[in-house]
């Protein structure tokens, strides 16, 4: 459960992010057709260490790389604290370019929070055969490839811990939605995989989860390192058990 601090570091985060609104709209105009809090931030289980602030900004074409320079640069300005933390997701009026991938539409869908909006912009809900196709891609590869650098590492600096957490983390996240097709906190995450018959080491993850609670370093939990490559036996085991549909 969350402490009952987290709910300040919350409201902190949330006006961070509504002191953006103006920015944006200054620098994007007519262009930006919404901007929204996802994410943690926006459907449970933010940390005020281990959370990014997630902002979901559609706009009519797109946004240039100068574009988004600017808003970042204007972020740590408003914010040297938060702003550091700011992760947008973006794209187009059709969803057809940008960063949006399919567990983040949902995420959208499902639990945006709006922080300004001229038009209600809709995409198609992106089915659970396009999740699973989705995560044992890029995000199946980076994971793996964390765990093999992180399971041969002797010490962990202090600029790994939130990705080494993030890495210990990641099969709960990963379970939850290649079974539900859904983005979900890791608490639920966790909660599933203790219920999942699968071969995780859900000791590991859960205590990983206190740690990201507590906003703990993750130090303690170094030494387990080298479990990590049979979680990865056991999601591999898991994609051959839920395979993905035959194509037609």
């Amino acid at each position: 459960m969350n402490q009952p601090s987290d709910k300040s570091v919350q409201a902190a985060a949330v006006d961070f992010a509504r002191g953006l609104v103006p920015l944006m709209q200054a620098a994007l105009r007519s262009e930006l057709l919404g901007a929204y809090i996802i994410g943690s931030l926006a459907h449970g289980g933010f940390s005020r260490r281990y959370s990014d602030v997630d902002i979901a900004l559609i706009t009519e074409a797109g946004l240039s790389p100068e574009m988004l320079d600017r808003v970042r640069r204007e972020a740590a300005v408003l914010s040297p604290d938060w702003g550091p933390k700011l992760s947008i997701f973006w794209t187009n009026r059709h969803f057809s370019l940008g960063r949006f991938p399919p567990l983040d539409r949902i995420d959208y869908l499902d639990h945006a929070v709006v922080l300004m909006e001229r038009e209600r912009l809709r995409p198609v809900r992106p089915a659970l055969e396009d999740v699973r196709r989705y995560l044992q891609g890029a995000p199946f590869v980076n994971w793996t490839d964390l765990v093999r650098r992180f399971s041969t590492l002797e010490t962990l600096e202090p600029k790994d811990r939130k990705a080494y957490l993030r890495t210990i983390l990641y099969p709960a996240r990963f379970c939850f939605s290649w079974i539900t097709g859904r983005m979900g906190s890791n608490d639920e995450a966790v909660a599933l995989l203790k219920a999942h018959p699968a071969q995780f080491d859900v000791s590991l993850i859960t205590r990983a989860l206190q740690c990201r609670q507590a906003d703990a370093d993750p130090d303690f939990l170094f030494p387990e390192r080298t479990k990590l490559p049979f979680q990865v036996e056991a999601c591999a085991t898991l994609l051959s058990e839920l395979p993905l549909p035959a194509e037609r």
